[in-house]
């Protein structure tokens, strides 16, 4: 059954809007870092320096890299840097081709003239680490480059800031010992070759009581799974989750993880009135809300480190979005963390001290704040810079890409998303939202492809687990000088050669926006007739249109029937405030 979209819309159109900053903390989009209490250039200095900056770092696959040479690494240093990211977090595998681009990227940050840092994420899930020959490698690896002049050296209340070293995964190595904290003891952080040499601040896939048994181990943590909501997942490999959650559940009537969009839309076998799919559909919004952003987990971590080490390093994880689909004679990996409801800004404002009031998506009258954590975390990280097997990436696309995630990448340009990273990125750093000139001034949109509860005609790989509780929906930020109205359209995608208007509006919402950074939302959906669909956002003041983001024109379609399923995202951005 299709609900009309005019009508939906007065379900969860929503808009939001960030405080508007002080004018006097403008700052350009192309700031590096910067911190609350020293100025940004103590960083800088050699590592006897006392320094509590801030950083925004991006992790980086270079097992992605393959074909990449000196300036593709320099290529995406300028672009990060011009995006307020401070270095990236190289996540090394076992390939033998593998140090050779680490080395790569650290000669390119150096001859880059940007300060632009580099440190170790070691892949645990694919680096060996059962024996002692094992770690004895990994200590090689790690001692490469403890002197280099890029590699990114943090340290919390120490007067000694040392080279920092993290992981992905490794919660089950022991490196030949009798415990897998004995093996990172003995074998690696307080080995004579590293210890008191770096800053050790793995991401261990344990539960937050687990961190105990590390304690003189590791110097922080770095929470990984905090970038999404992963507690709402049907069914995922590494969610903290393999159900829904009782809470979620509980909010939502139902028993089962059968899709909830289908059972509250009326696709099923029965067709329920107007009014219920209305309250439904709010139900099942509202319930996801407390979740996108929500600091929770990191709060865990937080409490579980603060009896043990007062200096402990705290990375946050920041995160636009996860899809993956490869099929069982692949990776195996088919599913879906939940991203709508402007993940990537919620989740970013819970990590700045300029808090935004906390409100349901579709009831801005509630003005109640979540205490801020920002304090307490000393870095976020990106993920990712260019994963793009798992659709996260805020990077172009290139380099070597997982075989067969073509099949949702190609034509999903996710660079825009750094056209909010900058802002968000300032503000971390800054403890404030900066102020944005008028040449700056930008909208970022983005959609899925089709409808959550689609069809696909030809898909080998299957329906997608977490799909279930997707919404059909526009997503748009608009980062503005000034107030201004801005409308968002539903519109005849270029294909659709059936409708004689092509710029006629099939559906749209028109808002007031203030200065600063709002977020809006409106449904999108295939009307009857029509194949599929695209969207537009303009932004006005009087009778001037003084942006527009036109993705019909950029090859963008919301269509009714998907060949293969492909829950990633396009994104795009209009404006002079665009990074790229």
């Amino acid at each position: 059954m299709r609900t009309s979209t005019f009508f939906i819309s007065s379900l969860f159109t929503y808009a939001l809007a960030l405080p508007v900053p002080f004018t006097d903390l403008t700052l350009s989009r192309l700031s590096t870092r910067a911190s609350s209490t020293v100025s940004a250039t103590s960083s800088t200095v050699n590592n006897t320096t006392l320094t509590s900056n801030k950083y925004v770092v991006a992790h980086h696959m270079v097992g992605n890299t393959f074909p990449y040479t000196s300036q593709d690494w320099l290529n995406d240093i300028k672009l990060a840097h011009a995006s307020g990211i401070d270095g990236f977090a190289l996540n090394m595998g076992s390939d033998d081709w593998q140090p050779a681009r680490v080395a790569d990227a650290y000669a390119a940050a150096q001859n880059s003239s940007l300060d632009f840092k580099m440190f170790l994420s070691l892949d645990m899930s694919i680096l060996p680490c059962s024996t002692v020959n094992d770690a004895s490698s990994l200590r090689a690896l790690v001692t490469t480059y403890l002197s280099h002049p890029n590699q990114l050296r943090y340290s919390r209340g120490s007067a000694t800031q040392l080279p920092l070293v993290s992981t992905f995964a490794g919660e089950s190595c022991t490196f030949g010992q009798g415990s897998v904290s004995d093996g990172w003891r003995t074998q690696f952080a307080l080995h004579p070759d590293l210890q008191g040499k770096i800053t050790f601040v793995p991401s261990f896939f344990v539960s937050p009581t687990q961190m105990s048994q590390f304690q003189g181990v590791v110097d922080g943590t770095f929470n990984w799974n905090g970038g999404w909501p992963v507690q709402l997942t049907t069914d995922s490999t590494g969610s903290s989750s393999s159900t829904l959650s009782s809470t979620l559940k509980n909010l939502l009537g139902i028993n089962t993880t059968t899709n909830a969009i289908g059972k509250f839309s009326g696709s099923d076998d029965t067709q329920p009135s107007t009014a219920s799919t209305a309250s439904a559909l709010q139900s099942l919004e509202n319930a996801l809300s407390s979740f996108i952003g929500s600091t929770d987990s990191d709060s865990q971590f937080l409490n579980a480190s603060s009896g043990s080490a007062s200096n402990n390093v705290y990375i946050a994880a920041v995160s636009p979005w996860f899809f993956t689909h490869f099929g069982k004679n692949s990776f195996n990996k088919n599913f879906l963390y939940i991203a709508d409801q402007h993940l990537y800004s919620k989740r970013w404002e819970s990590l700045i001290p300029a808090q935004e009031p906390l409100v349901n998506d579709s009831n801005t009258t509630t003005t109640s704040t979540q205490p801020s954590i920002s304090d307490q975390v000393d870095i976020v990280e990106i993920i990712s810079w260019n994963d793009y097997g798992e659709s996260h990436y805020v990077g172009p696309i290139e380099g070597a890409l997982p075989t067969g995630s073509e099949a949702w990448t190609d034509g999903m340009n996710h660079t825009a998303w750094l056209s909010l990273t900058s802002y968000y990125a300032a503000a971390f750093k800054n403890g404030s939202y900066p102020s944005v000139p008028l040449d700056e001034e930008r909208v970022v949109m983005w959609s899925r492809t089709h409808p959550a509860a689609a069809n696909a005609v030809s898909d080998s790989v299957g329906s997608v687990p977490g799909s279930e509780l997707v919404l059909d929906a526009l997503w748009a930020v608009t980062v503005l000088s000034a107030p201004a109205n801005v409308t968002l359209q539903v519109v005849p995608s270029s294909s659709n050669s059936s409708n004689s208007n092509s710029t006629a509006s099939i559906a749209e919402e028109t808002f007031t926006v203030p200065a600063g950074l709002t977020k809006l939302t409106i449904p999108i959906s295939v009307p009857d007739g029509m194949p599929s669909v695209s969207m537009r956002a303009v932004v006005q003041r009087g009778d001037d249109t003084v942006m527009e983001l036109d993705a019909a024109s950029q090859g963008f379609e919301f269509v009714e029937t998907p060949q293969q399923f492909n829950f990633n995202a396009w994104v795009g951005c209009a404006g002079g405030g665009c990074i790229v």
